[in-house]
């Protein structure tokens, strides 16, 4: 069968599909609770020895998941009378794929596959799944050759408009605010991002004006605190795009998101009044401090203590992986004010406020020394390794005034600080998907141009794909913070998947450059670079599964 016969009943072999998954997911959630559980609850020990399959679990509720949200873009594309040849091709190639490798095996990494045997799910619901018609024929044909073909036709003409799919996101304003930002990326931030990476140098000062001026770092702060009030949404958009042209402007944005949210949701009202006005207008630039050398994600067993002395409190240990360090004027710091409290109820926040660096003094503060780390990518704010002895730190300071509720007030901030990452990944995974495909339309290889080879068009049309497939999981879980429900699994899976697609994409772009795109001179060089940090901060891929897996378990 041709892809073009799917066309016409795709949106019904789609939703057949979906519920011959349904008893599929239901037994590996089933088999996950027996192998994991103790008395009805998650056991650490049994969670950590069982960790392959735990993870894998984590994965195969992703695709679920990411199917479910494609299928749902698709009935709102329709009801808008905008699902259109190019996404009803993006649909069945992401369903043909996904559901191709939720059979065969879904890589987690290079060289991890989970498969459906191995999450305990039984043969016969495993055969039951392969018997289906409708799965059957979107893994027969969904993302055939000649998919790709017709995605690589339709897209020939992208890179001029910046539509490679509509978004389906029912907002005006936000489209609006999407050609805004791709405007000042295209003529600010592009030509200029590889510079930068190459000469490992801070992005500039009059280009984080700029993003002050249009409204990035009040984006999502209450327009009674001098911010624009927007929802996580609206914050993906403009991540998204700003991401698209250098991951390190894509990243100013998030201190000052996890600063405000840390503010907002645990400050006092002299904290929300002073700071948030400051942070939503750009005149504080924030950093968050909470990693440690020895304890990464383990926030648990964290060192450096905050000892409070009269009026002050006093900061001694190290932190590392700062992000935008020496620039920023504000710190929120975690950090131990209760030394006999272990775990994390000794944990508390502080509001440290410092002189901005310069290049020649990068850290003026007396008690506070730092070093940078020189790294690979994700360059244009750099990374630090700081130390503090005795810095001060004032005690009205401390977030929300109570000590011991640093690790909670953190706690209530990875949502958006995730969905955040997600809305980067996915700038970042465009980038590369442009970058390779303005390559392979440029590049002539025995008398014809790349793209017109089917393993270059077909990486292309994946990207296409994979890339909406990441965009509409990130959606969905932004607009459900938008409307106050809990989505941190969402979330995470948001994350999960995004920082794959970018790594994926900007391998895959690489791959068509040949050995131009181990050139130093070329952006995809930097891209890759950009990519790979993705699938390690704001929780390892690791991390990610863990927490997906945890909070699907404990629903």
């Amino acid at each position: 069968m041709s892809d073009k016969a799917l066309l016409p009943e795709l949106t019904r072999l789609c939703d057949d599909a979906l519920a011959a998954l349904a008893p599929v997911h239901q037994a590996a959630e089933t088999a996950m609770r027996e192998i994991v559980t103790v008395d009805g609850k998650i056991d650490a020990r049994a969670l950590d020895e069982n960790q392959y399959a735990a993870h894998g679990f984590a994965w195969f509720s992703t695709y679920v998941t990411a199917l479910k949200q494609m299928k749902a873009w698709a009935d709102r594309l329709t009801t808008q009378g905008k699902f259109g040849t190019l996404e009803q091709l993006i649909l069945q190639a992401a369903f043909g794929e996904y559901l191709a490798q939720i059979q065969g095996g879904i890589a987690m990494s290079q060289g991890e596959f989970i498969r459906l045997s191995t999450l305990g799910v039984p043969g016969d619901v495993i055969a039951a799944l392969g018997d289906s018609r409708a799965v059957a024929t979107l893994t027969g044909s969904g993302n055939s050759d000649a998919t790709r073909r017709a995605i690589a036709d339709q897209i020939k003409d992208s890179l001029d408009t910046g539509r490679f799919g509509e978004t389906g996101l029912e907002d005006e304003t936000l489209d609006m605010v999407r050609d805004q930002f791709r405007r000042f990326v295209d003529e600010k931030v592009s030509p200029h991002a590889h510079g930068w990476h190459e000469r490992d140098e801070l992005i500039p000062i009059e280009i984080i004006n700029e993003m002050s001026e249009l409204g990035v770092f009040g984006l999502t702060i209450p327009e009674e605190f001098g911010g624009l009030g927007m929802g996580k949404t609206a914050m993906c958009v403009v991540t998204e795009e700003l991401s698209r042209g250098y991951i390190g402007v894509g990243s100013l944005g998030t201190r000052s998101e996890i600063a405000a949210e840390l503010i907002r949701l645990g400050g006092t009202d002299a904290q929300k009044e002073h700071y948030l006005p400051k942070l939503a207008s750009g005149e504080i630039l924030p950093t968050a401090v909470f990693t440690e050398p020895n304890n990464g994600s383990d926030l648990a067993h964290l060192r450096t203590r905050a000892i409070k002395d009269g009026d002050t409190y006093k900061v001694t240990g190290n932190k590392t992986w700062i992000t935008h360090a020496a620039r920023s004027d504000l710190m929120t710091l975690l950090a131990r004010t209760n030394p006999d409290e272990t775990g994390y109820r000794g944990l508390s926040m502080l509001l440290a406020e410092k002189p901005r660096g310069t290049e020649n003094d990068p850290f003026p503060a007396k008690g506070m020394t730092g070093g940078e780390i020189e790294v690979l990518g994700y360059r244009g704010m750099k990374e630090y390794e700081l130390s503090f002895d005795g810095f001060e730190v004032p005690a009205e300071n401390l977030l929300g005034g109570d000590e011991g509720q640093g690790f909670k007030q953190l706690m209530a901030t990875f949502e958006s600080a995730r969905i955040q990452t997600a809305a980067r990944a996915v700038g970042v995974a465009q980038n590369a998907l442009e970058i390779g495909m303005r390559y392979a339309q440029d590049r002539i290889q025995f008398s014809n141009p790349l793209y017109s080879f089917p393993r270059v068009y077909g990486k292309i049309a994946w990207m296409v794909v994979e890339t909406m497939i990441a965009r509409q999981l990130t959606y969905f879980s932004a607009i459900e913070k938008d409307q106050d429900i809990r989505c941190d699994i969402e979330a995470g899976m948001a994350k999960l998947l995004g920082a794959r697609v970018a790594w994926s994409n900007a391998d895959n772009a690489l791959q068509i450059h040949g050995g131009n795109g181990y050139a130093l001179e070329y952006q995809i060089s930097r891209v890759l670079c950009d990519a790979r940090i993705l699938n390690i901060f704001e929780g390892a891929a690791e991390i990610q599964a863990q927490v997906v897996t945890r909070g699907l378990l404990s629903r």
